[in-house]
């Protein structure tokens, strides 16, 4: 059964062609410095995140830990979560775990982030058996919290997401291009497809 990382999906709802890269064809994975600058700033961001309150997500009291590793077979996904909040400062005051994934982008974050913080969700939730049913994504640049609540319209695009990652592993065949062109032109993959 393929394992698929939490990122994998990320970069399915992207762009499905990159689930395909990176599985079929595994050795032509470049790097680009657009991920390198990326990790070292989600490094220095864990440092800021150890002095910082709670206060960027609304939350008075809690506890944190960085880099937490998740797993299931059952979903088929692995991960290591930038963040989690275990907190009962809630309506209920019931204890829940609450991701967090930071995020180089100061623009608009798309599906494909929130599909990503679902998953760390549902990963969370089965490994803790907590309830999560909210995520933030944090934006580094800005340095603010977008709050994400984890719907079940969010959960279905998930569960089909994962779906179609597995048939483009299993079939080993190249997905559609995407429609907005526009992302080809940052796509370390972009030199391999031919009809973009």
């Amino acid at each position: 059964m393929t394992l698929f990382r939490v990122v994998d999906l990320k970069q399915y709802v992207y762009c499905p062609r990159i689930v395909y890269y990176h599985h079929c064809l595994p050795q032509v994975r470049p790097v680009t410095f657009k991920m390198e600058a990326g990790l070292a700033a989600q490094d220095e961001e864990e440092v800021r995140a150890a002095r910082r309150s709670l206060r960027a997500y609304g939350l008075r009291r809690g506890e944190t830990e960085s880099n937490v590793p998740v797993e299931s077979a059952a979903l088929g996904l692995r991960g290591q979560v930038d963040l989690v909040i275990k907190t009962d400062d809630n309506p209920r005051n019931e204890v829940e775990l609450i991701p967090v994934d930071y995020k180089l982008s100061a623009g608009k974050l798309g599906r494909h982030f929130k599909l990503q913080l679902v998953a760390y969700g549902l990963l969370l939730a089965e490994m803790y058996d907590l309830p999560v049913r909210r995520g933030f994504l944090y934006a580094i640049p800005t340095r603010r919290a977008q709050e994400v609540p984890f719907t079940p319209a969010l959960r279905g695009q998930l569960n089909r997401a994962l779906l179609e990652m597995k048939e483009i592993v299993l079939k080993e065949f190249m997905p559609a291009p995407v429609r907005q062109r526009a992302k080809c032109s940052v796509c370390e993959f972009r030199r391999f497809c031919n009809d973009v």
